[in-house]
């Protein structure tokens, strides 16, 4: 078979992307959502561990009110954030669009639902025994702030904006660190080592407002979970089971906070 030659193949070329867009494309969806975080997350520890006291007597507080004494407002400002939150998710589609593919090539689609949820829920389960012990032991050992999953008033809306949070995070975080960067290292000729290590460390890196706790278990996390997209080829069953863990964190801190003693509190 002949190759292909003329106007035709000369577009094509001219719409492959070239090693710097890939590059920078990467540099700014990461500048865009989890990377900016990670520069926050780091901020915010410095001057945690720079402020007189321990980690263990100092709070990162999750999902707390925004216009508190203002419901509806609160509850505005709450959707806002969970919506702006998920546009660098859009942009990866714009940009894979560009290529011929879509988020489909990520794994983030409904063609294995059961599959996905079955997968995802047993991951959860194991995932979030572990992390409640670390994080408990990392506190006792004075490695991490006290996490305070949600601080919202008593409303109506109240576990709806939590679940929604936490699918949010999961869908944001999976794409983009996950299933995005992967696809984009690869594409620029990192190797399978590399690619794993930056993909866990970044997702460390914007944990670490929680402490060095918050760091070491979502480095560890990291590992588990690219290893098992490399296996699976899908984002899907991650995406499910940082929402399963994300629900049960914010609405289980919300049902148990001041009700079980080992539970800490702000």
């Amino acid at each position: 078979m002949q190759s292909e030659t003329g106007p035709m193949a000369a577009t094509e070329s001219r719409e492959r992307p070239s090693r710097r867009i890939l590059r920078d494309e990467t540099l700014l969806v990461l500048a865009l959502s989890l990377g900016a975080s990670g520069v926050s997350a780091v901020i915010s520890f410095v001057g945690s561990v720079t402020k007189p006291g321990g980690l263990k007597d100092q709070a990162a507080t999750l999902n707390a009110s925004a216009a508190p004494g203002r419901p509806w407002l609160d509850l505005a400002w709450q959707l806002f954030g969970i919506a702006t939150a998920l546009v660098p998710v859009a942009l990866v589609a714009h940009l894979l669009l560009r290529e011929g593919r879509s988020l489909r090539t990520l794994g983030f689609d409904r063609s294995r639902p059961w599959p996905d949820l079955g997968r995802g829920a047993v991951i959860a389960a194991l995932i979030g025994s572990a992390g409640i012990a670390f994080y408990l032991a990392a506190r006792g050992l004075g490695f991490n702030l006290t996490v305070v999953p949600e601080a919202l008033p008593s409303v109506w809306w109240k576990y709806p904006v939590l679940i929604l949070s936490a699918v949010q995070n999961a869908v944001l975080e999976e794409v983009i660190v996950v299933g995005f960067l992967l696809r984009r290292l690869d594409q620029l000729g990192w190797t399978a080592g590399r690619s794993l290590a930056a993909s866990s460390v970044l997702r460390g890196s914007y944990h670490l407002y929680q402490g060095v706790g918050g760091f070491l278990g979502n480095v560890v996390m990291g590992l588990v979970f690219v290893r098992l997209y490399r296996r699976w080829g899908r984002v899907g069953p991650l995406v499910v089971a940082h929402s399963l863990l994300d629900i049960g964190a914010f609405v289980g801190y919300a049902l148990l906070a001041g009700k079980v003693g080992w539970l800490p509190t702000a």
